[in-house]
């Protein structure tokens, strides 16, 4: 297989264009020929197709009467190409073609022939699409049209047709693309169809209803003392405020949209008579979409705020229009000019103007707050929002994502050190990138997040996000929870619609151990904010703990229903099947991901599933590639990825070489170990090191202090992550006592595993596969362990 072949099947999320020539089996043989060389002419003059085959980043399938071609550039790129063949196919009357777009993971794959070639849902899903259309059609999966939305030059050339049924009584929703130049406006013959099946069912429906009214009016009669408001009825006073259109020129001014739609549902939050929808579930909505009525259902709301930022200069205007959702009616619209130096009264303008119009009775206090201006610096408060972005993206717990937003909050508060918000905004950041390990958990970062805190809420006693902020500091970095419950019950009057308060409770009642009350308080933020799937994975998170896999199952799938094709999602939906035993369709989520170093959790689950299926080559030269050149920012994590790196190598039988990569991994995670002392994911990185390298002594001595740091009655949840570390080193240390004790207990508690990325915890199927169990195979302890039924 040559060189260029491998490189190709190493595939990630891919943009596909389908290409296909129609009534091609109606042709003679001869014309049939003609056809897929005209066709072949016509796309390789695409600008967009020589671009990307030119940077090797298009893959080309033939499909006998037609092509896919796959782009792993961007999503415009499909599309772009597309528009291209489409404007060239007026110079070719005869050749009729009909495309489908759609952006998915693909799958690699070595053909016959030794050619590569492609497999998955991503190219399955542009077939599907494109079968919904006839001659002279551009069609695109509704995922891809949400990801064109974000481009100004796109949105005036998408035209939703609604869902189509295609193979297996699947459903896909279509969007059209097409203006006079290119594309086909004429209605897809398949939607014609469905549109007389409804005016039919129209007839039939009203039939029916005029036989039933009788019926119905005396039931009403009987019934009326008994009738109850339906669970589903949205209340009156309750309003979603959906993404802002950024109509600047400059599309980087789109953070600043994301900040003004946020702080006006900041302050309309803080009216407790109102039901405000949190931005997590309203993120991943278009800024103006058509269904109204739909999106109000799946939010729970009678109204929905649209609107738009335009900022020149320190000129800004701001369009906002209030929108009854059951009638698609508009009650209220208004446009404010204003300068950079006065957008907090616009801010405070429309959350009145709402309020007013929603009848919504404020109190002299909430008054006072929805008006308050946080900072009279108008360059402190430009870096607040934008370190707000950083926290608002999809990915917002990420590396990434956590430098930016701690970079621009810092700058806000030093050019206000009175800018009380951003004070608490800062501190948020610091502990949960504590907490998570995104930022490096260092004494001194910990110190930060304090002192932030500290400040905010010096500055201004009464602010709920200071509070607050307060509240998640004992909660993440010094694991008080008596204090963390106190801030946040303090918080809660101060931010009625808060999602986050009885998010972070959740979380805090499961470190506490008490599971029950921890799945109250997930399904009371879920009520506030349902179409969070930060909140949503993380529930499914606590699933897996539990080990209740068919319940996280679904919870994923919820989150896969809200953002297509999430990478992580998948990825957990991956460790999920791993810790069933179902390793075939854990390899059939990862194959198709092709993750970096910065991308953690898809590649130690990647490492994990190689592991596990005892088949580590790829993925052991994917860890050199990638540890060839280690990423700064990720710290202690080079030295994690280097410890598997071992471990592959060693499962591979190549002991010299495991041997070398351990020693090389000590070297580079005891410097760390100096700076984070009670990181006890390192501490337990370093067991494990040491464990290969055959240092009993060192070995256990590292597993017992990562017990002392986070012992389980401090931290039911993470604390019995250093229990297994021992059990694994006992079991390769000779000491199958101990191993079998510690073995015992964890299969009978729920808690998150450290020695994988997905934290999923030890279950009997993971025992019968994992290689680090080995030297306990005949152990008639083990055994037992191994064979047990699912755990409860």
């Amino acid at each position: 297989m040559s060189a260029e072949s491998k490189k190709e099947i190493q595939l990630e999320i891919a943009h596909v264009l389908f290409i296909d020539i129609v009534a091609y089996s109606k042709l003679s043989v001869n014309e049939q020929h003609a056809a897929v060389e005209e066709l072949n002419q016509i796309v390789r003059t695409s600008e967009e197709f020589q671009r990307a085959e030119a940077a090797s980043r298009l893959l080309k399938i033939p499909t006998g009467d037609g092509m896919a071609l796959v782009f792993y550039t961007s999503p415009e790129a499909p599309a772009q190409c597309a528009v291209e063949i489409s404007r060239a196919l007026k110079e070719h009357p005869r050749l009729q073609l009909r495309m489908g777009i759609h952006s998915g993971p693909v799958s690699g794959v070595i053909d016959v022939n030794g050619h590569a070639n492609l497999a998955g849902a991503g190219l399955n899903m542009a077939q599907r699409v494109m079968d919904c259309g006839d001659t002279g059609h551009i069609l695109l999966s509704k995922h891809v049209a949400e990801d064109l939305e974000e481009y100004e030059r796109w949105r005036p050339l998408l035209h939703e047709l609604g869902s189509c049924e295609v193979k297996h009584g699947v459903r896909v929703s279509v969007v059209n693309l097409y203006d006079d130049q290119f594309g086909s406006a004429t209605l897809p013959r398949k939607f014609e169809t469905v549109q007389k099946r409804r005016r039919r069912r129209r007839w039939a429906a009203t039939t029916a209803a005029l036989l039933a009214l009788a019926v119905i009016v005396a039931s009403i009669a009987i019934f009326s003392r008994y009738r109850v408001r339906p669970a589903l009825a949205a209340p009156e006073k309750s309003i979603a405020v959906l993404p802002f259109q950024n109509l600047s020129k400059d599309e980087e001014n789109a953070y600043f949209a994301d900040g003004i739609q946020d702080e006006i549902l900041t302050r309309l939050s803080k009216i407790a008579d109102l039901k405000v929808i949190s931005r997590t579930s309203t993120q991943h909505y278009k800024s103006a979409p058509e269904n109204l009525p739909e999106i109000a259902r799946q939010l729970g709301v009678a109204h929905i705020l649209e609107g738009s930022v335009q900022k020149s200069g320190d000129a800004v205007r701001v369009n906002v229009q209030l929108i009854k959702a059951a009638n698609d009616s508009h009650l209220w619209a208004d446009t404010f000019d204003r300068k950079l130096t006065d957008i907090f009264s616009v801010e405070s303008d429309v959350a009145k103007a709402i309020a007013d119009q929603l009848r919504a009775k404020l109190t002299g206090e909430e008054e006072q707050v929805i008006a308050a201006k946080p900072t009279e610096n108008t360059e402190a408060y430009d870096a607040y929002l934008r370190g707000l972005a950083y926290t608002l993206k999809a990915g917002a717990n990420d590396p990434v994502n956590a430098l930016g937003a701690q970079k621009y909050l810092k700058e806000a508060v030093r050019l206000d050190p009175k800018f009380a918000l951003a004070w608490a905004l800062l501190s948020y950041v610091d502990a949960l990138g504590y907490l998570t390990h995104n930022l490096q958990p260092t004494v001194a970062l910990r110190e930060e997040a304090r002192q932030a805190a500290q400040t905010a809420l010096t500055l201004q006693p009464n602010l709920g996000e200071a509070i607050l902020a307060q509240g998640y500091y004992h909660y993440s970095c010094l694991k008080d929870y008596d204090t963390a419950v106190r801030y946040f019950e303090q918080a809660r009057p101060l931010l009625p619609n808060s999602s986050r308060i009885p998010e972070y409770l959740a979380y805090l009642e499961r470190r506490r151990g008490q599971w029950e009350r921890s799945e109250s308080y997930f399904n009371e933020a879920e009520r506030l904010d349902p179409r969070n799937a930060f909140l949503l994975t993380q529930h499914a998170l606590s699933y897996q703990s539990l080990r209740r896999f068919p319940e996280a199952l679904r919870k994923l799938d919820q989150v896969l229903n809200i953002t297509p094709d999430d990478i992580d999602t998948l990825v957990f939906k991956a460790a999920t099947f791993q810790a069933e035993g179902d390793l075939p369709r854990a390899a059939a989520l990862l194959a198709p991901l092709h993750p970096n170093a910065d991308q953690t959790l898809a590649l130690e689950t990647q490492v994990g599933q190689a592991v596990l299926e005892r088949r580590p080559a790829p993925i052991i030269a994917r860890l050199k590639e990638i540890l060839a050149k280690p990423d700064p920012a990720l710290g202690y994590l080079n030295g994690e990825l280097r410890f598997w790196l071992g471990w592959a190598q060693e499962v591979a039988g190549d002991h010299a070489a495991a041997q070398e990569t351990w020693k090389q991994a000590r070297s580079e995670l005891e410097p760390f170990l100096r700076q984070q002392p009670e990181n006890w994911v390192l501490i337990g990185d370093l067991a494990l090191t040491n464990m290969g390298l055959g240092d009993k002594t060192a070995a256990f001595a590292l597993a017992e202090k990562a017990i002392a740091v986070n012992p389980i009655e401090k931290d039911p949840m993470d604390g019995p992550g250093s229990i297994e570390i021992l059990a694994r080193v006992s079991a390769k240390m000779g000491e199958p006592d101990r191993a079998v004790g510690a073995l015992q207990k964890l299969l009978s508690i729920p808690y998150e595993s450290p020695l994988n990325a997905a934290n999923v915890p030890l279950t009997s199927a993971l025992l019968r596969l994992d290689p680090m169990f080995d030297p306990l195979r005949n152990d008639p302890r083990f055994q037992k362990l191994a064979a047990s039924p699912a755990q409860k």
